[in-house]
This record gives structure tokens, sequence and C-alpha cells, in this order.
């Protein structure tokens, strides 16, 4: 796969000031000097103004091109970069040409699956590239670029470091079978196992707030019919996206959008009002709420304030997502029925419920509830915002798995078992870590049991 040369367009196709044509591989300079009219001299990593040439020599465009020395380059490989006229017909004209002349078309993520091959990042970092394209929110993107950096390569890697010797310790006494494992030298290692566990439930806990970094807070606003729902959607969106009307049970389907709240990414869904129905299109939607309402982060319940507390339907949540409900007394504008004063009070929050009062008429309250949503996700959710690690689903299960051999190591050890089961469910372990940043260096486990223990001295 690395033997060839790939060539892509690395700018989204459309029409923009400039299009940057990247091509990759052993030979991507001797094929750019048959697609372009290079300089004699070509600096690397210097910009050159050049033309790129059909076959018959004729100017296909003029721009930028640049080449980045292997192993200095992005992929590790001989890179060009040619920077042009941002036309869709112009730019998949030099593509072609490239292809032309040597290049083939690069797969999905070659050159990111390239960088990785060639040692340029470890599996955390390119799975950030993709993390830092798609960041909707200022959290996402300082969680993505903390991990290009590596924040979540170096705690898998410092995580290795702690289990090899632990590892090498067991192999020393598989070598030695006459010698058994000490109280005291169990002990000691089993110090050495939570410490890893340790570190491994940390990193798992952070998954629930990669989640929500990456794809939303998923964002519930339910309610009765005609208590503003949709109103407090357009609201929060600052346009209007769905449709409002005096009428009851307008909105029959779930709408979803994105927004930024504080740095925080919400999934607002928008869904029809709950009550009992005969229109079937009415009924499915209502069905489609309770599922929303199932597996929400955040639950924004509206009620009509402007009525009395006692006639208004309130949502009944599970234990599980009762703390993370929002209960906005809307309709404020025409004055809270005293009602509510015994049942909630006005501001604040009661039995973890948040109570917010809101005009969708002036707009006054809607900062508030800004403000309640950035409290009550940071609070009674995962997400911390001075947290520099957010993994993955992915990583989440290989912590998991290595945290689940350790477990059963540790045990095993304080049992008594035989060396080799023990030693069995540490490299499992070792092995789930390394799946993280892709990567097991066994040499590394024999440097440890040679250097360590003297073996044959």
């Amino acid at each position: 796969m690395l033997a060839d040369t790939i060539a892509a367009i690395s700018t989204a196709l459309g029409e923009a000031a400039i299009s940057v044509v990247r091509v990759s591989g052993p030979q991507a300079l001797p094929i750019a000097a048959l697609a372009f009219k290079l300089p004699q001299n070509l600096t690397p990593r210097q910009a050159h103004l050049v033309p790129a040439v059909d076959a018959t020599g004729a100017s296909l465009d003029h721009g930028l091109l640049l080449h980045f020395k292997s192993p200095a380059s992005y992929t590790g490989e001989d890179v060009i970069e040619f920077h042009g006229h941002g036309g869709v017909l112009v730019t998949q004209r030099v593509l072609d040409r490239l292809l032309a002349c040597g290049a083939r078309a690069a797969e999905p993520g070659e050159f990111t699956q390239r960088a990785f091959l060639n040692g340029k990042m470890d599996l955390t970092q390119a799975e950030a590239v993709m993390d830092l394209i798609h960041a909707q929110s200022t959290l996402a993107l300082r969680a993505a670029n903390e991990q290009l950096g590596g924040a979540i390569g170096r705690e898998a890697t410092a995580m290795q470091q702690e289990i090899i010797p632990v590892l090498a310790h067991i192999e020393a006494f598989i070598d030695f079978p006459d010698e058994d494992i000490s109280p005291e030298t169990g002990a000691a290692l089993s110090q050495r196992i939570d410490a890893v566990l340790e570190r491994a439930q940390k990193l798992i806990a952070t998954s629930e707030q990669g989640r929500i970094l990456r794809h939303g807070a998923r964002t519930v606003i339910s309610g009765a019919p005609n208590v503003g729902k949709s109103s407090l959607l357009n609201a929060l969106l600052g346009f209007e996206r769905a449709i409002v009307s005096p009428t009851a049970g307008t909105t029959r389907d779930t709408i979803e959008e994105i927004i930024q709240v504080h740095g925080i990414p919400l999934r607002l869904v928008d869904t029809a009002g709950l009550r009992e129905s005969n229109d079937d299109i009415e009924r499915h939607g209502i069905q489609r709420t309770e599922r929303e309402l199932d597996r929400a982060d955040l639950v924004i319940e509206v009620v009509d304030a402007s009525q009395p507390a006692a006639t208004v339907q309130r949502l009944t949540l599970p234990d599980s997502i009762a703390n993370r409900r929002i209960l906005i007394l809307n309709k404020a504008d025409l004055g809270i029925h005293a009602d509510w004063s015994t049942i909630v009070p006005p501001l604040g929050g009661t039995g973890g419920v948040q109570c917010i009062p809101i005009s969708c008429l002036t707009g006054s309250g809607i900062e508030q509830l800004r403000d309640a949503i950035r409290d009550v996700i940071a609070t009674a959710g995962p997400l911390a915002a001075d947290h520099p690690i957010a993994i993955n689903a992915r990583h989440k299960a290989a912590f998991e798995r290595a945290a689940e051999r350790l477990l059963a190591a540790r045990i095993a050890l304080e049992r008594g078992e035989a060396p080799e089961f023990i030693a069995l469910e540490i490299r499992e372990a070792l092995q789930a870590v390394g799946d993280v940043i892709g990567q097991v260096d066994v040499e590394r486990i024999l440097d440890v049991i040679f250097s360590t223990f003297c073996i044959g001295k």
C-alpha cells in the first residue's frame, strides 16, 4: 500500500478563492515534474509559482507549489501540494493530470492513515484529526486539539509503562518455577495493578463527556401541546425553524437542530405535544416524543405558567434523567399564576429541578435558560470544561477491556494462582491498552526482563 503514490483534492468541493491538491508517496516528485513546470531548484518548504500543464504542455492553472521532503511531512512521505484557483473544473483537471501521470486516487482518510503507518502520529491523534474537522463547539475544538497533541496517547503510554514491569515480574517467576510469588511481592504487584486500574477508570469516566462533545448533548424540549415548545426552539436558535401556531398539535414530528451554549454543543429536539389523540399521525409523533425522552441527556419541560398549576399536564421522567430536567414557566409576559409558587419557587431549583420563568414573546429569561443548561450538564452530567481528555467509544471499549483483565489478574494474584494465568491476564490488558494507540511493543517487555532480572548472568 505504501509503495504507490496517491493524490486527492484536499479542500471542499465547490467554488472558492483557492483549492489544494495533494500528492504523497515515493513518486510524488517525479509525478509533479510531469504535471507542473517545476523550477530548476525546488526548495523544500518554500512556495514556488508554477503552471500546471496537460500532456501537450498547455496550461491548466497557475498556483503555488510546495514540496515537503520525507520524513518531514504530514504523511512522513514526499508530499507535493498545489494551491491553485478554487474552481470545481480547474481543480478536477489538475487532479486528473496527476492521476494520468501515475498517481492513484487516494481513499478516504488515506493521507492520515499513512501518517499513522509511518509513525507520525498514533491512532488517537489520527482520530483527533477528524474530531477537529467535525468540532461544533469551542469545548469540542479544545478537546480535539488536546487529543491531536497526544493527551490520550500519553495516558495510554503511561499505562503501558506501568503494566510492563508488572508483567516482567510475573514472567520472571514463570522462568524460575521453583520461586513462588511471596506475599510481600504479591502485595506490591497488586498496588501497581491498582494504580493502573485507577488511571483506566478515570479515562473511562470521560467517555460520556467525549460523546457529548462530539455529538452534542441530546436536549429534548417537551410538554403539553400549545405551551410554546416550538417558540422556545426558535428563541434558542435565533431564527424561525419550527412552525408556531395557536392550534394544538401543529408539531407532529421531531425537529432537530444543533446549537452551542457556553461552548457546549446541544442537539435540540423539538417534539410533539404529549396528550391523548385519535389522529394517527399525531399519535406517531407522540410515540417518537416518548422515545426521545428515554434517550435524552437533558429535558427542557415547558409549561404554560399563566394557567393554574393543577390544570397543567406535567412530565413523568425516570430517575436516571430526573435531575437533568429544567422546568420552563413559559408565557411569563401574561403573568405567572399564583398556584406555581406553591409547587416550585419562581426561580432556582427544587428537588434537583431548575425552574425558570420565560417569555418566548419578549425573550426574557432566555439567557437564564442558557446558564441553567450549562450548569445542569456540567453538574448532573460528566462534562467538565477543564478536563483535557474525552475518550470516544472505541477508546472506552479498549480501556474497559484492560480494566477487566487487570482486575482478573489482581484477583488471581490474591488467590495465589499460577503465574502463567496471571501473566495471560496482564498480557491481554497490555494488548487492550495498545489497541488505543495502535501498538504493543513486545520487545519492551523483553528489555525490562533482561535488564531488571539479569537472566542468564
